[in-house]
């Protein structure tokens, strides 16, 4: 009787008990690191108004527009951090597009980095074409986007551009009165990062900036109900929390799917302060679609308010910050300390900078070398590095699915052999 005979049994027992032994302890790993997010967050909505989200599954299709300037790479991070959960492909910008979709481009199918595809998640900056983008999402996909009041949002486009966008690399002293009292002698329509300088929210939403309301008063109210047709919310940076809340019922998503903290803030010293309402009043009207655009949707985005309910809101509201800061003191030991990039220990978490007269802040963890936790990690990890990381991530995916793809024959597992086998008279 041969060896594996007599002692086969023994053997399978053996094997069974330490595949039984790897599984127990995978199971009691997984819910573990489960266990950490389940103690933090409810998991359905405990605020007892509106429907229960739980009743839905969670919508995994998302295009998200970001817009500049309007706590867009904070949003951003969020879905990039749902996706990563819920093994969501994320499109991502090929590598001649840096990390956004070769804007100020109209957006292309083609800008899409092949490896992050077919993707159900997009939210690098990109200039909005509608055709291209329901060519390459799928058809359940939800569009949302954000926007900001225009005054603040100018002038943070002024502070962080004024290296990159011609028109405020003339103005002497980099004076933004100066530029607003004679915007058309620093400003060229058609130029290289224009776009930077004059309605920038309508321009990347794919409207036509240099449209003059007065001139052509029926194009803004065609333009409007034309992004009302196709984003089913559009948030509000002033009011980010309570987007947030929309966003979440939404999405049927978790409290858990929409905690943050503040990325790619400038320092109080790279702030502008505007004080004068006369140069409100002329931000507002160098900008006049984008003005009357965020008043539309500021006043639709309070009708949706109040179809949830003010009180409900503001309860989801207060669990949202409770959340926040129970993760920050997870993450942080306390409230998060913004850094200059420069004293941030982990290069991976030093954002970028516009230009030597931008300081843009980030965070730095606890503890000197690379961060263990990688909730935290990726919590705070700036949009170009974390953008690098999931192209990495998910090329390495296709590529191990197109080789075992490629060691599959035809016809199953076995391959036909290279040459017919001569039977034996």
């Amino acid at each position: 009787m041969s060896y594996s005979l007599l002692h086969g049994p023994k053997m399978i027992s053996r094997k069974k008990g330490f595949l039984l032994l790897i599984l127990a302890f995978s199971t009691v790993t997984l819910l573990f690191r489960q266990s950490a997010h389940l103690s933090w967050f409810p998991k359905s909505s405990p605020f007892g108004c509106g429907p229960l989200l739980s009743s839905r599954p969670k919508h995994t299709a998302v295009a998200f527009l970001k817009t500049h300037k309007t706590a867009s790479s904070t949003v951003q991070n969020l879905l990039f951090r749902f996706a990563e959960r819920h093994n969501v492909t994320v499109a991502l910008p090929h590598h001649a597009c840096d990390h956004q979709f070769c804007y100020p481009r109209n957006f292309s199918a083609r800008f899409v980095h092949p490896y992050t595809l077919p993707p159900r998640v997009i939210a690098s900056h990109l200039r909005f074409n509608g055709g291209e983008l329901r060519r390459l999402m799928p058809n359940d996909t939800i569009y949302i986007t954000i926007l900001r009041e225009p005054v603040g949002m100018f002038e943070s486009l002024f502070s962080y551009y004024n290296q990159y966008c011609p028109a405020f690399k003339r103005v002497p002293n980099g004076s933004m009165e100066a530029f607003l009292d004679e915007p058309y002698r620093y400003y060229r329509p058609h130029e290289k990062f224009a776009m930077y300088a004059h309605n920038t929210m309508v321009y990347d939403l794919g409207g036509d900036p240099e449209r003059n309301p007065d001139h052509d008063p029926a194009y803004l109210p065609r333009f409007v109900r034309q992004v009302e047709s196709i984003f089913s919310l559009v948030m509000l940076a002033e009011y980010f929390d309570e987007s947030l809340v929309l966003l979440r019922r939404l999405l049927a998503w978790d409290l858990e799917d929409v905690l943050y903290v503040k990325l790619n803030m400038r320092s109080p010293e790279s702030k502008l302060n505007i004080t004068s309402p006369h140069l409100v009043e002329q931000i507002r009207a160098w900008n006049a679609l984008d003005a009357r655009l965020y008043d539309h949707f500021n006043a639709t985005f309070w009708r949706k308010m109040g179809e949830v309910g003010q009180d409900c809101v503001r309860k989801e509201v207060r669990a949202l910050r409770q959340a926040c800061g129970r993760l920050a003191q997870h993450c942080f030991g306390g409230q998060p300390q913004l850094r200059p990039a420069m004293q941030i220990k982990n290069k991976e978490l030093r954002p970028w900078q516009p230009s030597a007269k931008v300081d843009i802040v980030g965070y730095d963890l606890p503890g000197s070398g690379p961060p263990s936790d990688e909730l935290c990690l990726k919590l705070v990890m700036p949009e170009v590095q974390y953008s690098r990381y999931l192209l990495r991530k998910q090329s390495l995916k296709n590529r191990r699915r197109a080789a075992a793809h490629r060691s599959l024959s035809p016809r199953g597992l076995l391959r036909p052999p290279r040459h017919p086998v001569t039977k034996v008279a």
